[in-house]
């Protein structure tokens, strides 16, 4: 991604990202507070400024690999109790989305996985046929300002959030945007984790 040239968008993203790292804020909430602290009440100058998305990732990404000694045991950690979970909600059409999919995991970061599926009440009978302990909130949809349900658990150690969508919702969802695809299946996720570890055995073969 294009880095940008306004420092003070920058400073903002760089401030954003350890937010998120720091504090388990969200981007949104990351970014408001960021502008806050750098710019006070000066609203015009924050939204000329405000970085996006793929601008705090990056940050995001710098300020993990330089600061967060975990962090790379953690992408391929979460990734493979992902793959698992996916494989146990199989029926249910998963996708990895959010940071574990990125590969940009704060310690906070959930596995978020979207099922999409016409009855949110199956996914929660499943779960509790497998005595898993779950709580049950909304989270906003992923192209409209619309909630969904999000069922937040533990499993295997790992924070978990499933976001709940029909089935029609997935027609589009595949499409890649500028940084790429925004979610995966089993098969893609399993690419991905087998990419990394690939290049890591590169990485430690060229220090010996």
């Amino acid at each position: 991604m294009p880095e940008t040239t306004d420092p003070v968008r920058r400073e903002l993203a760089a401030a954003a990202a350890r937010l998120i790292a720091d504090g388990g804020l969200d981007y949104a909430g990351a970014k408001r507070k960021a502008a806050r602290q750098l710019l006070g009440e000066s609203s015009a100058a924050a939204r000329s400024s405000m970085p996006d998305n793929d601008s705090i990732d990056a940050a995001l990404l710098e300020h993990l690999n330089l600061f967060d000694e975990d962090h790379a045991d953690r992408v391929d950690r979460r990734r493979r109790v992902a793959a698992a979970l996916m494989a146990e909600l199989a029926d249910f059409r998963p996708y990895l989305t959010g940071a574990v999919w990125k590969g940009i995991v704060a310690e906070h970061a959930p596995i978020h996985l979207q099922l999409f599926h016409d009855n949110p009440k199956d996914v929660e009978i499943h779960l509790l046929n497998r005595q898993l302990r779950f709580d049950v909130e909304t989270t906003p949809h992923f192209r409209s300002r619309e909630e969904v349900e999000a069922i937040l658990l533990w499993w295997r150690n790992e924070p978990v959030m499933l976001s709940l969508y029909g089935v029609d919702d997935l027609r589009g969802a595949l499409r890649s945007g500028a940084a790429g695809a925004e979610r995966g299946d089993l098969s893609a996720l399993q690419a991905r984790i087998e990419e990394a570890a690939g290049a890591g055995a590169a990485g430690d073969g060229g220090m010996q």
